[in-house]
């Protein structure tokens, strides 16, 4: 059966049915069999690229008039289109699946990161097989499929060497997988996944590892090796990149580059960026600058030692995304070396959600540590502004520049309400399927739109039937329509947008939002915010681009047909119940969602156990727990028996020079450590080390003892802890700490146990405090 008559409805397309065999002898055979051939996509079907950047606002690239230069994205610009109103929906996880499924990110159970999901439909992390993704069509029909970078979308409890796997990337759709899972990752030292074999790069920073480079390393490769194979064949690339999401972690030339190129701030910054998107024609000449954050300091209310420190982690920002966008130019290079550039549909989305608050008020050098509630000082990261980028930092910089890089819009990451959190630049370069070379496209899209355009590019249908599943309609709209016709009108009118309880309906020009929170505020305090408190806005983006005015007392009427519709809108997309819990939600307990651990109290390793995400892991956390383990050693053990986190808080029952020590790394700020008294002697012990946590809510301190076959052997009192997180790009280990160490006393990587560790147990207190219990006590205490 010829391609031309396969029916490619259901996948996968079935086998052909071959004639009977008519004789005895393979000569005699009429009519003689032909080889099995495998299904193609359409003759005229392109490659596919995608390309998505990590936290990065539209005001943050050159190509649409911000501040980093990134070369690539205005090469494909210029030969290509950029296209001015495409939407995402404010924060990581719920882009991705949105962009590989081409269904609202509640439809397919992601209404917010994998390791905030809930039980409830909308919010569950759980892709339903009714909604197969962008990779499982185009290899049903023929493409070789291969994904290089951050994932981000696998169930949090999945992420372990038990599984199951079929919610993996190669369980998605992709034959070929590099990458990592999690949220973020440490860009010298990652921890990733080669399918789903867990890995470490050989090379190291010294030898000069990047995590961007590796990646774009093995795109190339990977592409080089279908031209050379099937030269005839198309192929979809992925390409979601860590980079620009913190650690923001570059080369030190990188940063260098940008050294003085913020002194002036971040208010001034926006005047230049919106003079320069005016010139680009990406905004209007008549666009205004949308109103500033409330409570966020402008430049000038800065001290000078906090204007050098906030400059500083700009100029680093900076040179972070002229780096990652250099590394998206090597790709491009090597399509074109291949002659495969002018065939390939390349789509480039500079962001896959506003740019991030999520650095505070006056930035950090530890993101994690922010989290909590703990901010660093101006002086203290002027202190450490030589290292900043290297692998002892874990940056982030501060709500002014995320508001910048959003410029010429409100808000930012997480604030789904207005455009700030929601508006990203889009790149689409196709020479042989767009005629135009250097156009603009003003037409409202949705990062639900990648998927059809895809498909109606290559010739492929959606299927109606994958792996026997019947499919739920794409929810988006092709944007092929727009490629060839700067003038065509939207054909995406109605759109609704929710994160973390902020909310937006946009329909033919009018938008009504209401922000429920405050982004760089991730721990809810005592006071509940209620939903129907917000307060609704209204604005007509036909006349007023940046959401500047709000006219909703001029518009009573208008705003309230809006806000019926949100209602309609979220009902048929599974948005109910809201829920605008953050930090809290990333424990299990609390958002109400499965746990690999589950209640068990007591777990034993085996000394080959793989590492674990702390989502999988044994939760240590605010309460009382105990570390065993057997092992053997000839004398001078050294090493790693088990171990959480990494230099940016965590923790190690390791041997130094012999002697068994405990090490707590309380977010990098101070290490706390108890050494046994004396070198353990040769031959088999059974070691133990006990935590006593004080209790009375979460993040208090502990009494921590060391034992060597049941005698006391050290001791240290650990003021206070880590309440809620110790890291996205860490594990959990088993005779090694992978990543960065807790402590100076060991080296990275490089710190194995050197005996032999026969296994290890951690039990579990009955004494677990969390966030929840401390609302709980509160509101009784209040009632």
């Amino acid at each position: 059966m010829s391609d031309a008559v396969r029916s490619r409805e259901r996948l996968p397309i079935p086998d052909e049915v071959g004639p009977p065999a008519t004789a005895l002898d393979a000569r005699d055979q009429q009519p003689r069999f032909e080889p099995v051939r495998p299904v193609r996509p359409p003759e005229s079907a392109p490659n596919v690229v995608i390309v998505l950047i990590d936290d990065m606002g539209f005001g943050a690239p050159s190509a649409f008039g911000g501040p980093c230069r990134m070369p690539t994205a205005e090469r494909l610009a210029d030969g290509g289109l950029r296209y001015s109103r495409f939407h995402v929906t404010a924060i990581c996880s719920p882009t991705r699946q949105a962009l590989l499924t081409g269904r609202n990110h509640h439809s397919v159970g992601m209404g917010v990161t994998t390791e905030m999901a809930s039980a409830a439909p909308g919010y569950n992390g759980i892709r339903p097989r009714s909604a197969a993704t962008l990779a499982q069509v185009l290899r049903g029909n023929g493409y070789n499929t291969a994904a290089f970078g951050k994932w981000h979308q696998t169930p949090a409890r999945d992420v372990s060497a038990a599984g199951p796997f079929d919610r993996w990337p190669t369980g998605e759709g992709f034959e070929k997988f590099y990458g990592f899972l999690c949220a973020e990752m440490n860009h010298w030292y990652p921890l990733l996944f080669d399918g789903t074999t867990p890995l470490e790069p050989a090379r190291r920073p010294e030898d000069g590892y990047h995590l961007s480079e590796d990646l774009v390393d093995h795109a190339i490769d990977w592409v080089r090796d279908q031209r050379s194979l099937k030269p005839d064949h198309p192929f979809f690339v992925y390409l979601p990149f860590g980079a620009t999401h913190a650690p923001y972690h570059v080369p030190r030339e990188y940063r260098d580059k940008y050294r003085g190129a913020f002194d002036h701030g971040w208010d001034r910054q926006r005047e230049i960026t919106l003079q320069r998107q005016k010139e680009l024609g990406v905004v209007p000449g008549d666009a205004e600058l949308a109103p500033w954050a409330e409570g966020v300091p402008h430049w000038d209310e800065l001290s000078a030692t906090e204007q050098r420190a906030a400059a500083s982690l700009m100029e680093l920002y900076a040179g972070f995304a002229e780096h990652t966008d250099d590394q998206v130019g090597r790709l491009v290079d090597a399509l074109e070396e291949l002659d495969a550039l002018d065939d390939t549909l390349f789509i480039y989305i500079l962001g896959d959600n506003g740019a991030s608050a999520e650095g505070g008020l006056g930035g950090t050098l530890n993101e994690h540590r922010f989290a909590s509630g703990i901010p660093d000082s101006a002086e203290f990261i002027l202190d450490n502004a030589d290292a900043l980028g290297d692998a002892t930092t874990h940056a982030h910089y501060p709500v002014g520049w995320a508001l910048a890089m959003n410029t010429p819009y409100q808000w930012t990451k997480q604030v789904a309400s207005h455009f700030g959190g929601t508006r990203d630049g889009m790149v689409v370069h196709w020479p042989r399927g767009i005629a135009e070379r250097g156009g603009i496209r003003h037409q409202f899209h949705h990062v639900i739109d990648v998927v059809p355009t895809v498909l109606e590019a290559a010739g492929i249908p959606h299927p109606v039937e994958v792996d026997g599943v019947a499919q739920k309609p794409i929810e988006g709209t092709s944007m092929l329509y727009s490629f060839n016709d700067a003038d065509a009108p939207d054909r995406h009118r109605l759109q609704y947008f929710e994160m973390v309880g902020n909310r937006g309906i946009y329909h033919d020009g009018w938008m009504a939002v209401t922000r429920h929170g405050t982004p760089w505020e991730m721990v809810q305090g005592e006071q509940r915010r209620y939903f129907d408190d917000d307060e609704w806005e209204l604005y007509d983006t036909s006349v007023d681009w940046t959401q500047a005015r709000d006219i909703s007392a001029e518009h009573p009427g208008k705003l309230n047909e809006l806000k019926q519709l949100f209602l309609v809108e979220a009902g048929r997309y599974g948005v109910f119940p809201l829920d605008d819990r953050m930090t809290e939600r990333e424990n299990p307990k609390e958002a109400g969602r499965l746990d690999l651990m589950g209640e068990r109290r007591s777990i034993t390793f085996h000394a080959g156990a793989k590492r674990l995400t702390e989502e999988t892991a044994p939760n240590v956390k605010n309460r009382s727990h105990r570390f065993t383990a057997e092992v053997e050693t000839g004398g001078g053990a050294d090493g790693v028996i088990i171990a959480q986190g990494g230099r940016f808080g965590g923790w190690s029952v390791y041997f130094h020079e012999g002697r068994l020590c405990y090490a707590y790394n309380y977010f990098g700020l101070d290490v706390h450590t108890a050494r046994a008294r004396a070198p353990l002697a040769p031959g088999r012990h059974e070691i133990r080390v006990d935590f006593a946590y004080h209790g009375g809510g979460v993040g208090r301190g502990g009494d921590v003892t060391l034992h060597v076959d049941g005698e006391q052997v050290g001791e240290v009192v650990v003021p206070k802890t880590i309440p809620y997180y110790f890291a996205f790009d860490e594990t959990f280990d088993i005779g090694v700490d992978r990543a960065t160490p807790v402590t100076d006393d060991y080296p990275v990587a490089d710190n194995a146990f050197t005996g032999e560790l026969r296994w290890v147990r951690v039990d579990l207190g009955d004494d677990l405090h969390d966030a929840a219990d401390e609302r709980a006590r509160f509101k009784a205490a209040h009632d």
